[in-house]
């Protein structure tokens, strides 16, 4: 069944282009990844927002992504709250709407 993820971001001053460049290869390493996209929320705020084949693909990709994260994690801002750099929730469909 499809799953899909999301994750939060606030980039530092200035870094907006750091962060955006750290996906451009994604699709690449990413195994069982359909789609992502990176929307911008705010001023130095972007979530991604992406579709994998499964929940089991997207736990596999797992290591990828932290690998990801750590090529840019530096041009990220702490969320506050404890969450960290990012702010990640994932699960699979459960009804589609459209």
């Amino acid at each position: 069944m499809t799953a899909f993820n999301a994750v939060r971001f606030r980039v530092s001053p200035g870094r907006d282009q750091e962060f955006l460049n750290a996906h451009k290869n994604i699709h690449e390493d990413w195994p069982g990844l359909v789609h992502a996209n990176i929307i911008k929320t705010g001023d130095r705020s972007y979530c991604i927002i992406a579709e994998w084949t499964g929940v089991d693909a997207l736990a596999r990709a797992r290591p990828a992504m932290i690998a990801t994260l750590n090529s840019f994690r530096d041009t990220l801002e702490d969320l506050g709250g404890g969450l960290g750099v990012t702010d990640a929730v994932s699960g699979p469909v459960v009804t589609a709407l459209k």
